[in-house]
C-alpha cells in the first residue's frame, strides 16, 4: 500500500537518504535541501510527507496548501522525489495521485506546479499525468503547471 506519512523526528533521516540520479539534480533538489528552502520560505507553509510502500520509504511530498499572500502558489505541489532505486515502477504517479486527492478532498479546483525545463526533465511526466503549461514562467526559469481537479 503506498500512503503519504507526515515529515517526523523518527522519519526525517531515512526520508534525507533519499537520493535522486545525478542528471535530475538540476531539476529537484535533495530532501535536506528541500526542508531547507522551506525554512528559508515560511509563507510558503510547507507540508512534508515521506512516500511510503508499506513501511519502506521510497520518495519526498512537499506542499504548500494555504500561503501567506500572493508571492506564493497556493494548492501547490513543491517538490517531488523519488528515491533514485524506486523510480519508472508507478510511484511517482501515485504521489500525483495522494497529493491530487489531498487538494480535492480540501475542495480546491485546481493544482499546480512548476518545473525546469531540459532533457530528461519532470515536464513530460507531468503532461502525461494531466497537467497543461500556463504559458508562464515562474521562479525565474520555471515552466507553471496547472491541473484541473474537478
Amino acid at each position: 500500500m503506498i500512503t503519504l506519512r507526515p515529515l517526523t523526528a523518527e522519519n526525517r533521516a531515512a526520508l534525507e537518504a533519499l537520493r535522486l540520479e545525478p542528471s535530475q539534480e538540476r531539476f529537484v533538489n535533495n530532501v535536506s535541501e528541500a526542508l531547507l528552502e522551506a525554512d528559508e520560505e515560511p509563507g510558503g507553509r510547507a507540508i512534508q510527507f515521506g512516500l511510503y510502500d508499506d513501511d519502506t520509504p521510497v520518495g519526498f511530498v512537499m506542499i504548500s496548501d494555504e500561503v501567506d499572500g500572493p508571492d506564493y502558489i497556493a494548492h501547490y505541489l513543491w517538490k517531488l522525489l523519488i528515491d533514485r532505486d524506486r523510480q519508472r515502477k508507478g510511484y511517482g504517479t501515485a504521489a500525483l495521485d495522494l497529493v491530487s486527492t489531498y487538494f480535492r478532498e480540501r475542495g480546491n479546483a485546481e493544482m499546480w506546479t512548476t518545473a525546469g525545463e531540459g532533457d530528461g526533465g519532470p515536464i513530460p511526466f507531468y503532461e502525461r499525468y494531466g497537467f497543461v503549461r500556463t504559458g508562464d514562467m515562474v521562479f525565474d526559469d520555471e515552466v507553471l503547471l496547472r491541473l484541473d481537479l474537478t
